[in-house]
């Protein structure tokens, strides 16, 4: 167990770093993926041949291949000094300063040295050992499943529910498996929840909207009549709405990073994808329909070579978009990178092991992992697929931008949207403030004005395997790696799969990953759906099932989800969904009482339910729903739809929208303002735990911002009973979904009868409900 997660904590407590723990064991998931991603390939292929214990001869004494070289330096002093980049002389070097330049010969692209000083600035966390380089890593499986710590390779087990004490307790086999744990810590589950409460939770967890008063009040009245009976109503009725689809969806999205606009450095290489949000509807619209969670991979994997047997016109546009899977990632730089095509490769590699497997093969690019088991070839039998792919993402730029455009899928069935009036000025007006600092803009595709198009890859006319690129550079080719998978599993799992010579392979890939008999797959997705439902996974890393990912801490829990996901539940999300909402467990209030609490404070054991904020999306939309504001529809398009540009020179595409959070316009580098305070992701990662922090800012856009301003503009001036105590009244059962109590409605008459004009009153008392910890929290 590690005690202490990195040296920020240690610092912060006032304490030096414990003896026992290496430099590995104090960097956290987040700093060693910036590190094994960007710094390490970074190092390797630029610094290694004169700075590591491999070299022929080493450079001024300078080892750069481990942690401690790093710090101690060599003749000039110290290279690196944890937290302050200025004054690290491996920052001046690379930029050629104070007589110091390395490489000699010209200066490394400005995004590696960039990369490198952001490294430094977080504390140069450093997963490295000591003897890092001084062996070959070795993906020995024996090894790795001798210590323990693969457990996630191995197979998928059904066990047994537990006996526990409390018989009587358990609705489900989860609540045994919950019970279990709690009962071995000694420790009892706390009551259920109130209903008033348990509609809120099943509202917001299922369609991401609160329910009205009317509908609490009836619920209410259900379950005292029918207990049981009125949840399970309740819950059948919220999976089969439309906006289950777009709370479930903004899940997907945030790990297939999902986003309009290119983003990278945030600078001049930020494009506008118009269509990518054709993708976001495809993923809408699987969740509603609830496509088994094996199709819903495949058809994102290899949607273009099943749509050759497409049953209609529609189902093959369906099926063409769904690819936009692959084609959404941020491209990097094509100026000056002569690895290009292989970082595309990368992205697309890093979605599907990442986001289906959570495993990150991504330092294996440059060299055997360091920890997990996957040797470099397999890195490069998984590139052969995406090489021999095709990526379509049209953007119409020129190579300073990501690279030469390229074609897009064009859909035989969508409506064709015509350009707006005025647009053709507008871009003009874009592409001349463009032209200023960039090459102009060249449009070397065109289609007719509102052609429906579609963001995807396909296959290249000529699939053919790869070549090791040593130590990262696609320049220096090594031998070619037949396409194909990892290799870490059990031989049982590659059995009866064959790559088609004539195709990619992709659409093979999907069947690899949607096997029955995948260690992975299930358990992923069964620990997702956990985190979104309890706000806390069961493997707390859940893009991290890797040697240095968290443990589950009901490890027995998360294979009965897993089997259960892929067997019983035939890969319907909706019935796991509603498998875990309706079992005791999930239904527990989040008080518990004050032994409970010190023994488990971090609600590790599941006895009570967990207290969430609402997530950006869900805090706008719910504001918009008790305000009146809210159009329920689905927004049509995206405000980029037509805008193929530079974002930077676009000034702001943001457009004002009633429509739910999820329609608006996700440009990368340029969030929507009223969902950036709130931790909303970058995107340029697969991402499948958002960050949660508690800001200045957040408290400050509640109360300043224009957003917040007008929404309670709105619900003012929408409360029309007649005496004051009524509108007060009616203005909690809007927000708060309950009566205001002496106390409370004593504080808004003394507001409303000190506070002038009049209006602004009301306006500030709506204002002060919608920031309100009740209203933004979900006990």
């Amino acid at each position: 167990m590690r005690l202490l997660r990195n040296t920020a904590i240690a610092a912060c407590l006032g304490v030096a770093s414990p003896f026992w723990l290496s430099a590995a064991d104090l960097v956290d998931a987040e700093q060693r993926k910036f590190f094994e991603t960007r710094i390490r390939p970074a190092l390797v292929e630029h610094c290694y041949e004169c700075h590591s214990a491999g070299a022929k001869k080493v450079g001024a004494k300078l080892f750069l291949d481990s942690p401690s070289g790093m710090l101690d330096g060599g003749e000039s002093g110290p290279s690196v000094i944890p937290g302050d980049a200025e004054r690290s002389l491996i920052v001046h070097a690379l930029r050629h300063e104070n007589d110091l330049e390395m490489p000699p010969d010209k200066p490394l692209p400005q995004a590696v040295i960039d990369d490198i000083t952001k490294w430094i600035a977080m504390g140069a966390p450093d997963p490295r050992t000591a003897d890092a380089t001084a062996t070959t890593a070795k993906a020995s499986n024996e090894k790795f499943y001798t210590d323990g710590e693969l457990w996630s390779f191995e197979p998928i087990q059904n066990p047994t529910p537990p006996s526990v004490t409390g018989r009587s307790w358990p609705r489900d086999p989860i609540d045994q498996f919950v019970l279990a744990g709690v009962e071995k810590q000694k420790l009892s589950p706390t009551a259920d929840a109130e209903p008033r409460v348990l509609i809120r939770r099943l509202h917001f967890d299922l369609t991401g909207l609160p329910p009205t008063a009317d509908a609490v009040d009836t619920f209410v009245a259900a379950y005292r009549a029918t207990g049981q009976v009125a949840v399970t109503t309740l819950v059948d009725e919220l999976l089969a709405s439309p906006h289950f689809g777009e709370r479930w969806g903004r899940h997907w999205l945030d790990v297939a990073r999902y986003a309009e606009s290119n983003g990278n450095d945030g600078l001049s290489r930020n494009a506008t994808f118009p269509h990518a949000w054709r993708y976001r509807d495809y993923v809408i619209d699987a969740f509603n329909r609830d496509l088994p969670y094996d199709r819903f991979l495949t058809e994102q994997i290899a949607g273009d070579l099943l749509a050759e047997n497409a049953t209609s016109p529609a189902e093959r546009d369906r099926l063409l978009t769904a690819t936009g899977f692959l084609a959404i990632g941020s491209k990097p730089a094509k100026a000056m990178n002569t690895n290009f095509e292989m970082d595309v490769v990368a992205d697309q590699i890093d979605a599907v092991c990442t986001g289906v497997i959570g495993l990150s093969v991504a330092c294996a690019r440059c060299h055997d992992h360091k920890f997990d088991p996957i040797p470099t070839r397999d890195y490069y039998a998984l590139a052969g697929l995406f090489t021999s792919t095709e990526t379509l993402w049209g953007v119409a730029a020129n190579v300073s931008l990501t690279a030469p455009p390229t074609e897009l899928h064009v859909l035989k069935t969508a409506q064709a949207a015509q350009p707006p009036e005025g647009l053709d000025q507008r871009i003009d007006e874009i592409e001349s403030r463009s032209s200023k600092n960039d090459t102009p803009l060249k449009k070397e595709f065109t289609y007719p004005p509102g052609t429906p198009l579609a963001m995807g890859v396909r296959d290249r006319q000529q699939p053919a395997d790869c070549n090791i690129n040593q130590k990262g550079d696609a320049k220096k080719l090594g031998d070619s790696v037949p396409r194909g998978f990892l290799t870490a599993y059990s031989a049982d799992l590659n059995a009866g799969i064959s790559i088609d010579p004539k195709q990619s392979g992709r659409l093979q890939l999907a069947q690899w990953l949607t096997s029955g008999e995948h260690p992975h797959t299930a358990r992923v997705m069964a620990n997702r759906i956990w985190l979104h439902l309890f706000g806390q996974a069961i493997v707390g890393t859940p893009d991290d099932f890797g040697v240095y990912g968290e443990r589950p801490t009901h490890p027995e829990l998360l294979d009965h989800l897993a089997s259960r996901f892929s067997g019983d539940c035939q890969w319907s999300m909706k019935k796991m969904i509603r498998a875990i909402v309706l079992s005791r467990t999930y239904q527990l209030a989040s008080q518990g009482d004050e032994t409970t609490l010190a023994a488990d404070p971090e609600n590790r054991w599941l006895s009570r339910h967990l207290r969430r904020r609402l997530d950006a999306e869900s805090l706008r939309d719910a504001m918009l729903s008790v305000t009146g504001q809210l159009d329920p529809a689905p927004a049509d398009g995206s405000a980029v739809r037509h805008f193929d540009v530079l974002v930077n020179h676009a000034g702001n595409l943001h457009e004002a929208s009633d429509h739910r959070s999820i329609y608006l316009c996700q440009l990368r580098n340029s969030p929507p303002p009223e969902l950036a305070a709130f931790d909303l992701p970058a995107a340029l990662n697969v991402t499948g735990k958002r960050d949660q922090t508690v800001l200045p800012t957040q408290a400050l856009f509640l109360l300043n911002s224009e957003f917040a301003t007008a929404q309670a503009n709105h619900f003012a001036a929408s409360l029309n009973a007649v005496d004051t105590d009524e509108r007060i009244e009616q203005l909690w059962r809007r927000a708060l979904m309950r009566s205001p109590d002496d106390t409370e409605l004593a504080s808004a008459r003394y507001l409303l009868e000190t506070l002038k004009p009049r209006e602004k009153a009301w306006s500030s008392l709506c204002q002060s409900l919608l920031a309100t910890n009740e209203f933004r929290y979900i006990d």
